[in-house]
């Protein structure tokens, strides 16, 4: 029997593939069965910010090779402390009205078939800014033991699908995107990256027209869709592996497409995004009747549109179930603060491909908790 414990408080930061900001969600919740999701905000990265980081990621060979690490790796944390105290402003509370805080990181590269993975940010400077506990590091130990390291987010999935109904698909499209499929019970859980999300896609425009991002799919929807080419690049090798399974966010590039105008490039790319995430639901333990999106990827009309096309189901925002689409990953990162706080499993079989369901994460705590404790 589960022993009961007291949700805790907890402000959960998220700053995925996509690089547009930080993510900042409070959650009460005590990592198992008690879920309440409060206020949630982001903090957008200014240009010069996210221009930096790009260039970091594409340069770095390996960590600890790039003098300027340090202080990049202070800023980023700087500006998540800023995330965390803009959303307790809008709440009027402060931060003693917190418990732990959980921070991803920017993840830089993620190479589990090396072992290899590394989310940036000082989870120790942040306990100390903001004078809370920080539960950060959630990939590492995973990796560590042969997993994955991700996704981390089908837990928290299946602790909300249990209001929802089961099975479930939750499709979150990011940089990447990576797939829940929630069967009829709970040791039914499977989670994987399925493909690229919207960072092949965000690549192109920027590329071509110097553009962030291709809002609503309007770049894509003035473009033809070059199905050869989609079925060449659903040739990776990636495709034929067995979940569960993850990626790099540039394991994909567009360089057979470079022949293209910008709108079929577009066009074409989103399409390759909607096949590979519906090639994916051959690996549910049930198929689902409906997906269930989520992250950026659910704000493109064009994209929802290919998916329903390539998939042959129902296609809708989680804001449907309720759920909060663009909190949700920040929402799950507090969840799995708590779990690290409990001691409870962060990673599964069928999530990460780990032997056995494993704990992680590490703990940073303030000089002033410590001296107190």
């Amino acid at each position: 029997m589960t022993a009961s414990f007291q949700p805790l408080r907890i402000v959960g930061l998220m700053s995925g593939t996509s690089m547009d900001g930080i993510d900042a969600a409070y959650l009460e919740t005590d990592g198992d069965g008690v879920v309440q999701p409060g206020h949630a905000i982001t903090l957008p990265y200014a240009p010069d910010v996210r221009a930096r980081l790009g260039a970091f990621i594409a340069a770095a060979p390996e960590k600890g090779a790039l003098p300027v690490e340090a202080d990049l790796e202070a800023e980023l944390t700087d500006l998540h402390a800023q995330a965390v105290e803009t959303l307790l402003r809008a709440m009027r509370v402060s931060t003693d009205a917190l418990d732990v805080v959980g921070f991803h990181g920017q993840t830089i590269w993620h190479r589990p078939a090396k072992r290899q993975t590394w989310q940036m940010g000082d989870g120790e400077r942040l306990a100390e800014h903001l004078g809370v506990p920080v539960a950060f590091d959630f990939r590492s130990a995973d990796v560590a033991q042969g997993g994955q390291g991700a996704p981390l987010l089908p837990v928290y999935h299946a602790a909300l699908a249990r209001k929802a109904g089961v099975p479930v698909a939750i499709l979150n499209v990011g940089g990447v995107a990576n797939i829940t499929c929630v069967g009829t019970s709970f040791d039914q859980l499977l989670g994987f990256d399925t493909g690229p999300g919207n960072g092949l896609i965000d690549d192109w425009v920027r590329a071509r027209l110097r553009m962030a991002m291709d809002e609503d799919g309007a770049v894509a929807a003035r473009g033809k869709v070059h199905r050869d080419l989609v079925d060449l690049l659903m040739e990776h090798a990636y495709f034929a592996q067995t979940p569960p399974k993850s990626l790099d966010r540039f394991a994909f590039t567009a360089h057979r497409l470079s022949h293209l105008s910008d709108e079929d490039g577009a066009a074409t790319l989103t399409a390759f995004t909607a096949a590979s995430a519906a090639q994916s639901l051959c690996h549910c333990p049930q198929r689902p009747q409906k997906i269930f999106v989520a992250g950026g990827g659910r704000r493109n009309p064009t994209l929802m549109k290919l998916l329903a096309e390539y998939s042959g189901v129902a296609v809708v925002s989680v804001d449907e179930l309720g759920w909060d689409g663009d909190a949700l990953e920040a929402q799950g990162f507090a969840y799995l603060a708590a779990r690290v706080m409990r001691g409870l499993p962060l990673t599964f079989p069928g999530t990460t491909g780990i032997a056995a369901p494993a704990t992680g994460g590490r703990v940073a705590t303030p000089r002033g908790l410590r001296k107190s404790a």
